[in-house]
């Protein structure tokens, strides 16, 4: 029996297309690895810009969490006073409820008063009144007043 490497072998490479058809897959093979360590040196590529675009927004992020975290504290502050004013404005309300409170009682009492004024001085009036009218009768003044 004859061997089909040795066959191949005396045969000329040209013809029998034996050495071009071995390395084809080896061939294509290497044009496979090398386009895909080109793919791989792409993607490293791209990836290193997507990493280094992505550290300047971290930087950046980090300087906006940081004037948020400034912000915030500012914040705290500003609640902390905004807190201490309405406690003052409740004390200053409750102190100016105990006025209203006293004025009304001392108006109270002035009412009182006037009401009592105006009935002590009734007699008064009609004493008045009728003193005119008997000082118009016997003469005593100029004019006359209407007598009720």
């Amino acid at each position: 029996m004859v061997d089909s490497e040795h066959e191949i072998k005396d045969v000329p490479s040209s013809i029998a297309g034996v050495q071009h058809g071995e390395r084809q897959p080896e061939r294509q093979r290497l044009r496979k690895l090398a386009q895909a360590a080109l793919n791989a040196d792409m993607t490293v590529d791209q990836l290193q810009t997507i990493i280094g675009d992505l550290d300047r927004t971290l930087g950046n992020m980090d300087n906006t969490i940081s004037g948020l975290d400034g912000a915030i504290a500012g914040l705290g502050v500003t609640l902390a006073r905004f807190d201490r004013t309405l406690d003052q404005v409740d004390a200053t309300v409750t102190k100016m409820g105990d006025v209203v409170g006293r004025l009304e009682r001392v108006t109270g009492r002035l009412e009182s008063l006037v009401d009592i004024a105006e009935i002590a001085t009734r007699p008064l009036g009609a004493l008045e009144s009728a003193g005119r009218s008997i000082a118009a009768r016997l003469g005593w003044t100029d004019r006359p007043e209407n007598s009720e």
